[in-house]
């Protein structure tokens, strides 16, 4: 990958940066000069537009900078560490990783070897950086010009390498919305061309079905008969209303707002509270605290957690407990539990569950609750699943993007 030109070293006002301990002014010559470039970059990086962007920088900060000509670039995707890109001329993009940049991967540590351990009589340092626990990149560099590469170029490394995972699972997680709103515009035109069709089509037919069924009731003296033409004027109401309904979380769908950072602790706390208050045989237990993150939400993500421990209430007989929890994030999701010690899914419709109209055997309702539960959770770029629980209940698993 070619360097670009010192296009960010000047474009971008200076912004003040604590080093800490990492050495006096007398140890490092120009070292006010080279913290203010390092913050230059350092912001730069953060307003990257796309991964090549992040790596081009990375590579050109580096090599400027420090003055080493052999940098290393690697990203992490599904686990795997790959060279994204490098100044050195034999790594190439998309090559496995050489052996001191897949020590620092697996140990998520610091990885130093000397001119005379590696081998080939250059000093390499490997940096690995990412969000919370997760390795989101990995910088590598080698130079021939000295024994070590000391603290003089780890602090350096780990600070532009700290942007750029950073920057890379800002720009990840902007991908994955991207995606979410194109596959949920996908979604809505096909629900909105099948509710044309049962509003106009379908429920035309519905009507002149249900009024010649009742002419039939009235007009016939056989109890049998009367009772047949009764149930299909019932059956072609029930159709009818389910088309409303239909209708209604389609406009529900079309009216809702752009996915935006939201307080999902205090969205999560009034929500459960509610739900709460309206159910006696309930008991919602969870801890607040639990949930201190910002989410990417609409305005309907209540009716999410609504719908799910509702349903706890509503499905189960007797008293019923909920246990709502945040398993381990991660740097870009976080994934709210909600498990009821109820009766449970049978296994066999747990894959159908969230599909439009699908209902449990014994269920009184329409099937459209989770069928919209998972509508509104894609659409903010997030997902639903439903196990057991541990007490033999049903286990929902909500997964959001993290701001």
């Amino acid at each position: 990958m070619k360097l670009p030109p010192k296009r960010f070293l000047r474009a971008i006002p200076d912004i003040v940066y604590q080093f800490g301990d990492w050495m006096s002014f007398e140890e490092q010559k120009d070292f006010a000069r080279q913290v203010a470039d390092l913050n230059r970059y350092g912001q730069a990086l953060n307003q990257c537009e796309t991964v090549d962007e992040v790596v081009s920088l990375s590579l050109e900060a580096i090599s400027l900078l420090l003055e080493i000509p052999e940098v290393t670039v690697h990203e992490v995707r599904d686990g795997t560490l790959r060279v994204r890109g490098s100044t050195a001329a034999d790594r190439s993009d998309g090559a496995e990783p050489a052996e001191a940049a897949l020590r620092a991967f697996e140990s998520g540590e610091i990885v130093s070897v000397t001119a005379a351990e590696s081998g080939d009589g250059r000093a390499v340092l490997a940096v690995p950086e990412g969000v919370v626990d997760d390795v989101v990149t990995v910088i590598e560099v080698r130079s021939g010009g000295v024994e070590q590469l000391g603290d003089e170029y780890v602090r350096p490394l780990e600070i532009l390498a700290s942007h750029a995972a950073t920057a890379i699972s800002n720009i990840r997680s902007r991908e994955r919305l991207e995606r979410a709103r194109q596959d949920l515009e996908t979604r809505k035109e096909m629900v909105e061309m099948y509710d044309r069709l049962l509003r106009h089509d379908i429920g035309n037919d519905l009507q002149v079905i249900t009024g010649f069924a009742d002419m039939v009731e009235r007009q016939i003296e056989d109890d049998r008969t009367a009772e047949y033409a009764g149930k299909i004027g019932r059956a072609a109401r029930n159709s009818a209303d389910l088309i409303d309904r239909v209708g209604d979380l389609v406009s529900t769908l079309e009216a809702q707002d752009e996915p935006e950072a939201r307080d999902l602790r205090g969205l999560l706390v009034s929500t459960l509270e509610d739900v709460d208050s309206h159910y006696e045989s309930l008991t919602v237990e969870y801890d607040p605290a639990d949930f201190a993150y910002q989410v990417y939400a609409g305005d309907l993500l209540d009716s999410v957690f609504t719908n799910i421990v509702s349903n706890a209430a509503v499905h189960n007989e007797g008293e019923v407990t909920v246990e709502v929890y945040a398993e381990e994030p991660t740097p870009e999701t976080v994934v709210v539990g909600i498990a009821d010690d109820g009766a449970g899914i049978p296994a066999e419709i747990r894959d159908e569950l969230f599909e439009m109209g699908a209902k449990g055997p014994d269920s009184d309702g329409t099937g459209f609750g989770l069928g919209f539960v998972r509508a509104l959770t894609e659409s903010y770029g997030g997902s639903v699943a439903v196990r057991e629980s541990p007490a033999g209940g049903a286990d929902f698993r909500v997964t959001l993007q993290r701001d």
